[in-house]
């Protein structure tokens, strides 16, 4: 079972210390310029925006995770909704990465 309080309360810390990059444009460009260590897609975005979000993070080689609706991928970084969240900090997508494998 994925330890979704904790995933929630990572991704505020995130956000907080400013190494969430959310939104189309932000997440693009720290898919693209090596920062995102992490990509987070919701699962209730449309088949053709995964299939964006995938085929960006196989190419510049970016786990890719799908969890969360869009409303509360913003929720958990304190915004509007969002169709996908780039952690850019190793420590923070180490930790999402342990809670969501474990």
């Amino acid at each position: 079972m994925i330890k979704e309080d904790k995933i929630i309360s990572m991704l505020g810390l995130a956000q907080k210390a400013g190494k969430i990059a959310s939104g189309e444009l932000s997440v693009e460009k720290a898919v693209k310029s090596g920062n995102a260590k992490l990509l987070i897609i919701a699962t209730d975005c449309s088949e053709s925006t995964k299939k964006g979000y995938r085929d960006m993070a196989a190419y510049y080689n970016v786990e890719i995770y799908e969890i969360f609706s869009k409303d509360q991928l913003g929720h958990c970084i304190g915004k509007m909704y969002r169709a996908a969240l780039a952690l850019t900090d190793s420590g923070f997508s180490n930790t999402v990465k342990k809670l969501l494998s474990s």
